[in-house]
């Protein structure tokens, strides 16, 4: 598995993958796939492998099917899936992105036939949160009541308490932009807080709801954006800026699969925080590994992080 490390004297980039080497290797593989239009027996083999080799590492399984359903397109799922009507990952692949797909403005996708493949990958699986972590994210997408989350969010929590993709999903509906409200994210944050460990998967909940909102008062412009750089001296973006400055640039510290993501957000945040040093330890950290977000809201995320990055490599 990748161990979260500093990397000296790399150049910018921006990966799907990370620092997940065996992922990327096979999401290349795919993506040519992808361009011909076919899925051969040795990629599907190779999807099953990088799919197996998670365990129960439930966060990097996430991790791997996003970046694997982002490469593979529409079509290749599903074929997938047609040569292996009872493989989990298989049947998760086209599950997450039927997810993808309909996202996207336009798209018409049969969310309950969604809803019903996660339902029978999680037959399959029964320790496995992944199936109730796409069907929350279906129902989000739908905006259904609360109520209706809350049951797939007690089957996420038991089986992996600190899930980072289920949180992440549950942090985008109770926000005021879907269906929820600046109140209800804060009680989400109270309620995991005290009981978070401090390097768990999920630990960028508290950071990433902090620079949204930042992000959401920038963008009307005017009076609003211009007070916008008192939101960072707050008593809990201090905090909550304080603790993972300190922590979570330290070699070995995050472990996650998407650790160096978490960085890029820790890094952005103190940036606009008007805490140089310290953003520059969290880029350095990095090792030059960007990440789309939180970047994209500033303008091209990798010039942007490449800025910030080098600005940081010149004040080692």
């Amino acid at each position: 598995m990748p161990v979260f490390r500093r990397r000296k004297g790399s150049r910018p980039r921006l990966l799907p993958e990370l620092d997940d080497a065996d992922l990327g290797r096979v999401r290349r593989r795919v993506e040519t796939c992808w361009d011909r239009g076919s899925l051969d027996t040795p990629v599907m083999a190779l999807m099953a492998e990088t799919l197996d080799d998670a365990g129960e590492d439930w966060d990097r399984k996430a991790h791997r099917l996003r970046v694997l359903a982002w490469s593979a397109g529409r079509a290749l799922p599903g074929i997938w899936r047609q040569h292996n009507p009872r493989n989990q990952h298989a049947l998760l692949l086209h599950a997450w992105s039927d997810l993808l797909q309909a996202g996207q403005d336009g798209a018409t996708v049969d969310l309950d036939a969604t809803r019903e493949t996660c339902r029978l990958a999680a037959e399959l699986l029964p320790a496995d949160p992944t199936p109730w972590i796409v069907y929350l994210a279906t129902l989000r997408l739908e905006r259904h009541p609360s109520t209706e989350l809350a049951a797939i969010w007690r089957e996420i929590k038991a089986r992996d308490p600190w899930n980072r993709e289920a949180h992440l999903q549950a942090l985008g509906y109770l926000s005021p932009d879907e269906c929820g409200s600046s109140s209800q994210v804060l009680d989400l944050l109270d309620s995991v807080r005290s009981a978070m460990p401090p390097n768990a998967p999920a630990a960028g909940l508290e950071l990433t709801a902090l620079v949204r909102n930042h992000q959401r008062a920038m963008a009307p412009g005017g009076v609003s954006a211009l007070g916008a750089g008192e939101f960072w001296r707050r008593h809990d973006a201090v905090a909550a800026l304080d603790q993972a400055a300190h922590y979570w640039p330290s070699p070995g510290f995050l472990d996650h699969a998407q650790a160096l993501a978490d960085l890029n957000l820790l890094a952005y945040a103190l940036i606009k925080a008007a805490r140089p040093g310290e953003a520059a330890n969290a880029l350095r950290a990095t090792g030059g590994m960007g990440a789309p977000w939180p970047w994209s809201a500033d303008g091209e995320p990798l010039e942007r992080f490449s800025h910030y990055y080098a600005r940081a490599r010149e004040s080692e």
